[in-house]
């Protein structure tokens, strides 16, 4: 699970390959029937809305790409119930989206074969999972030749098919108001689940913080412009009367221009859709029981990994099974409770996102940042809303029955075997001002970070680790600062504290130590034989220091034995690196306690000793 093997073709291709499914193959005529020739806008409004959650998800993903994707972000920002409700609703959607594919063959199969769809479905159900069991570079690279020979046949389509577009197919527009326009909005919505899918697999991944967002944002922008050009060109080339409810809408369209051949063409493109989605959704899926064992709210045999080929072994034959299922269940069913649920996932994602940035977390550190914020949010929650409003009661009931049996998995297994710290603890604490968190969640998101950015420990990692930190309160002398300095460091030294104090004083008095406004770092030699020790201080009220200098807020003592000359040399240079960005002084600053201050220096942008 560590072998990063994915790159940006790889998340392109999982993500549109996910996307084009059955809810380009199937869904236009059922959605047709709804909204009549709007369901262009249909699928461009459910669009607009994936974007928000598109943007929210790359945020939180750029900042922690880990295997469960959603789940991963949902529980370190609102908790473990919450977690474990978003990652089995999410686990269920997409493996409802994939037996949703394979049941969406029957409509083709039926022209090449008389076999029983289910047999056929519940075969292939075993081969993607054996495919996927091999190896997720195996499976990656399956859906590359996937998507590539899809993406080919679905353009050749909309070519050969826009000159043959007729006007009056277009009239009456909404035949059934605008409301129905936006119900069938939430009805297509199932068609952008790609993208949780792409967040579920982010730590297998190379450079996820910046791929990963890439090629969500380049999928849904080609995969929006698809959908809205196919199904433009389906509506316009095939009345109401030939498009409602028919289940091979764009294989119609092939045949009223391209005829048997082109339908034919369709249909085999409609397979490869299928399969592509059903691939991407077993990839995708299997990961999030995987990251939910590992934080104990599921049994920790579905996070075992196959030593062989690195993968889920477990989890992905439980979501194998779990999609053979599924396969029984009626088709609208399935569409309506997979839609609602995916809907819920990237409402969860707009609200982590704003959870995330209000908890003023230290070490929440994306890599992108969703433009607009938090107007793009707020307005994806709303919208979310809507949607789910206007799906009816059935997308209501099928959402609260998955949602309440996340809480129960969560009270009745999860509650007693694990302790989370969450950023909604740490936003309450922000708003009334009492010590409700420790420095947990912070820790974990620096051993992210150190992850994501491949940031190896050194020699200076080292003894920031383990180093003195004073955090001041009063303002004061150098002279009183250099006392009290010397006290903590002089004892680490085997160095006499009135003879540190006096080599700090004779520092001073060759040069300055202050370097740039606010930051000093008195540096000194003592003797003996390799020793070396590291002081971080902080003073919010400020220390003075000799000369016209401002207060001194952050001071960095170094004092070493002058065998360790270059050490003491490269530790200057590294702290010269930490510390000359702008916002270095405003985040030590606003530090909230010494580990907050440790983590500014261990997570510095600089150059490794």
């Amino acid at each position: 699970m560590n072998h990063k093997k994915l790159n940006l073709f790889d998340v392109f291709c999982t993500a549109s390959g996910a996307m084009i499914s059955s809810g380009l193959f199937i869904l236009p005529g059922l959605a047709h029937a709804e909204a009549g020739p709007a369901v262009v806008l249909s699928y461009f409004v459910a669009g607009l809305l994936a974007l928000t959650g598109m943007l929210s998800q790359s945020e939180l993903v750029s900042a922690m790409p880990k295997t469960g994707g959603t789940y991963y972000y949902v529980t370190r920002s609102m908790g473990p119930a919450v977690g474990t409700v978003d990652g089995l609703i999410t686990w269920f959607s997409l493996t409802l989206k994939s037996a949703f594919a394979l049941i969406g063959m029957a409509a083709f199969t039926g022209l090449v074969t008389s076999i029983d769809i289910r047999v056929i479905a519940v075969a292939l159900c075993l081969v993607f999972v054996a495919v996927n069991l091999m190896g997720i570079k195996g499976a990656a690279a399956f859906q590359r030749y996937l998507v590539m020979g899809l993406l080919g046949i679905l353009f050749f389509y909309i070519a050969k098919g826009l000159p043959r577009v007729e006007a009056h197919n277009f009239t009456p527009f909404a035949p059934h108001g605008p409301g129905a326009v936006l119900a069938t909005a939430g009805f297509v919505f199932v068609s952008f689940g790609g993208l949780v899918k792409v967040a579920a697999i982010a730590e297998e991944v190379n450079n996820p913080a910046k791929t990963v967002p890439l090629g969500m944002m380049i999928s849904l922008l080609v995969v929006t412009l698809l959908y809205t050009l196919v199904v433009f060109v389906t509506s316009g080339v095939l009345g109401a009367q030939d498009l409602d409810h028919s289940l091979t809408p764009i294989s119609d369209g092939a045949r009223a221009f391209l005829g048997t051949r082109g339908m034919l063409l369709l249909s085999v493109a409609a397979i490869l859709a299928f399969v592509s989605t059903a691939n991407a959704g077993i990839m995708a899926a299997s990961r999030y029981p995987v990251a939910m064992a590992r934080d104990n709210l599921l049994p920790p045999m579905l996070a075992l990994t196959n030593k062989r080929f690195q993968t889920p072994h477990v989890s992905l034959l439980f979501t194998g099974l779990f999609m053979v299922l599924f396969l029984f269940l009626p088709l609208s069913t399935l569409v309506k409770v997979a839609s609602s649920v995916l809907i819920l996932t990237f409402l969860f994602s707009c609200l982590s996102v704003i959870i995330m940035r209000e908890s003023q977390l230290q070490n929440y550190k994306p890599q992108f940042r969703s433009p607009l914020y938090p107007w793009v949010q707020i307005a994806g929650i709303i919208g979310c809303l809507l949607l789910l409003v206007e799906m009816g009661p059935a997308a209501w009931g099928g959402s609260a029955i998955l949602i309440g049996a996340g809480l129960f998995v969560y009270w009745f297994y999860g509650r007693v075997r694990t302790t989370r710290e969450y950023a909604l603890m740490h936003l309450v604490e922000r708003i009334t001002s009492k010590e409700l968190t420790s420095h947990m969640l912070e820790d974990e998101l620096k051993q992210v970070i150190r992850e994501r950015d491949s940031i190896a420990s050194d020699r200076f990692d080292s003894l920031i680790e383990t180093c003195e930190i004073l955090d001041i309160d009063e303002r004061m002398e150098h002279e009183d600062f250099f006392k009290l300095a010397a006290q903590h460091m002089a004892p680490l030294l085997g160095t006499p504290i009135d003879a540190f104090q006096k080599l700090m004083h004779a520092r001073e008095e060759e040069s300055s130590t202050v370097i740039v406004a606010g930051l000093a770092i008195p540096h000194i030699i003592v003797e003996g034989d390799h020793k070396f020790e590291i002081l971080l201080a902080r003073c919010k009220a400020g220390i003075v220091f000799p000369g016209n200098t401002p207060d001194v807020h952050a001071v960095f003592v170094l004092a070493g034995t002058r065998d360790e000359r270059n050490f003491h040399l490269k530790v200057l240079a590294a702290i010269a690196q930490i510390a000359q960005p702008l916002h270095f002084y405003r985040s030590w600053i606003k530090a909230k306690n010494k580990e907050a201050l440790r983590d500014i220096i261990l997570l510095g942008k600089r150059l490794r000793l």
